[in-house]
């Protein structure tokens, strides 16, 4: 029950085990789809349909995390998040939806990567594919 221990024990050895197994998963499939890096403790999720890529960043920064109820709104950012596309897709528009406008992507093969200035509580990064 290795999350269970590292919830309770939050031991960094635990951590890099968990991190370790989501990368051997990952590798049959070209990798990991997503990569978030910047300063916080940022939860990232993916949703992939048939016209779009939404990625949600939630930011868990607080002095009680994993420990109880939020007390206290920490900002982070900025965040540069990397998203890889599926094979022949390409992306018409991204926009931050939290932050309301459109944001400048940056396509390296076929990642794209973005920075996001800031997030308080949560950003959503919706990108329009086709």
């Amino acid at each position: 029950d290795l999350d269970r221990t590292f919830w309770e024990i939050l031991s960094t050895d635990h951590l890099q085990l968990l991190r370790n197994s989501y990368a051997y998963a990952a590798a049959p499939v070209g990798g990991h789809p997503i990569t978030v890096s910047g300063p916080g403790i940022i939860d990232v999720t993916m949703f992939r349909q048939t016209q779009s890529i939404t990625v949600h960043l939630v930011n868990l920064t607080n002095p009680m995390f994993l420990r109880g109820p939020v007390r206290e709104i920490t900002p982070v950012g900025p965040q540069r998040v990397t998203v890889r596309l599926p094979a022949g897709q390409s992306v018409l528009k991204v926009q931050l939806l939290t932050y309301q406008q459109p944001v400048q992507y940056v396509k390296s093969g076929s990642s794209h990567i973005v920075e996001v200035p800031e997030i308080a509580i949560h950003e959503i990064i919706a990108f329009e594919i086709q």
